[in-house]
């Protein structure tokens, strides 16, 4: 009989307190799964990587390996870069690896973000009591390339207002796409409501989330006749674990494709349509394993941000074509995607029988993503050019 063993994947971060969280939620996997050992590793930035939690398992003698995307939603990273890794060591050790889903648009999910959402309000009626009609929701996701996972952001952010009756609800992300926070914010301040709920979907702490607190405050100073609340991010609230669990448990249920009908690589997305049948290559391997220590890690180090990292790194960096905020830590909340150009070339294959796509490396070629067709929104990535010193 195989011997199973659990593989939760995360993105990284140079952030430490971000990485000690990842670590909280994997350990907190154990009691779900008795009999099978648990481990994690990340992509790229932080230590462990994730050969290094596949070496444990297999030193205990795993020879079938759940895996699952410890990422919110399925862009690049879910869908190409993890997938590759797995593939790559299943290859060369021999031994199975099945790839389960993201968490997802999920009942236990949304439960969770209204949970955070609702310990804020608490806190603040406790001395200033609002009706939620009066109130007006702001839902601050990742952002990526992926108009699929951004997506989701928007059906998260709709399940909330329609479940707890906010008066109107607003949706921003932290980078890549549009509107970013800032912008999504001085548009939320028009609608003329007494309070707005700032509320990260996110998984864990790191710059982005201090990037999303960082420029409410900035928001609020500016209209200080509105009452701002900074809602807690999802972390390791029970429902999270829960959720994370039933994915390992659906990869043997048979239960674990991804939406593929939605995303870019399949179907004629609009404004996507160049990136149709395009090889889902990995480009995570100049990272893997950095941490805080890498130069540019903290906004200390950083000369173009003060007191938080406001994404101006990345602009005029569509040369690279990068979804990377460089410079700084990254956080794994995310659908947490970035897509980049470097040396590493692959020729993929996909391979949906068991869920999952499947990478075959072939480093002979070089290979071009087509830009982001919205780079140069104003409301995008442009709207922090003002801050470039």
């Amino acid at each position: 009989m195989a011997k199973f063993g659990v593989m939760v994947c995360g993105h990284g971060s140079r952030s430490q307190a971000a990485v000690d969280e990842f670590k909280v939620l994997a350990e907190r996997l154990v009691p779900h799964f008795p009999d099978w050992p648990v481990d994690y590793g990340y992509l790229e930035f932080a230590n462990p990587v994730m050969r290094d939690g596949l070496d444990a398992l297999r030193a205990k003698g795993c020879d079938h390996i759940l895996a699952v995307p410890g990422m919110l939603f399925a862009a690049m990273h879910a869908k190409n870069d993890i997938p590759t890794v797995l593939n790559t060591y299943a290859a060369k050790h021999n031994i199975k690896i099945s790839y389960g889903r993201e968490l997802g648009v999920d009942p236990k999910m949304i439960a969770a973000a209204a949970a955070r959402v609702t310990e804020a309000l608490n806190a603040a009626n406790a001395t200033n009591p609002v009706p939620l009609e009066e109130t007006c929701l702001v839902v601050i996701g990742r952002g990526a390339s992926d108009p699929d996972a951004n997506s989701n952001v928007s059906k998260v952010a709709r399940l909330l207002q329609e479940g707890m009756g906010f008066g109107w609800v607003e949706v921003g992300y932290s980078g890549v796409t549009f509107p970013l926070v800032e912008p999504c914010l001085n548009h939320a301040v028009k609608l003329g409501y007494k309070r707005i709920v700032v509320f990260p979907y996110f998984l864990f702490t790191g710059v982005l989330i201090d990037r999303i607190y960082g420029f409410t405050d900035e928001v609020a100073a500016a209209n200080p006749g509105i009452e701002f609340i900074k809602a807690p991010y999802l972390n390791d609230h029970p429902k999270v674990i829960d959720t994370f669990a039933e994915r390992v448990r659906e990869i043997l249920d048979g239960e674990n494709l991804m939406n593929c009908s939605m995303c870019k690589y399949r179907a004629q997305v609009l404004g996507f349509e160049a990136e149709v049948g395009m090889a889902q290559e990995s480009h995570h391997h100049h990272v893997e394993g950095q941490g805080a220590s890498a130069p540019g890690a903290t906004v200390e180090s950083c000369t173009l941000c003060d007191t938080f990292c406001t994404g101006a790194c990345r602009l005029d960096m569509d040369h690279h074509n990068h979804d990377h905020d460089h410079g700084h830590s990254h956080d794994h909340g995310h659908s947490h995607d970035h897509e980049h150009d470097d040396d590493h070339s692959h020729d993929h294959h996909h391979d949906h029988a068991h869920g999952h796509h499947r990478h075959d490396h072939d480093h002979g070629h070089d290979h071009v993503h087509p830009p982001y067709p919205q780079a140069k929104h104003p409301h995008g990535p442009e709207s922090v050019r003002k801050r470039l010193k």
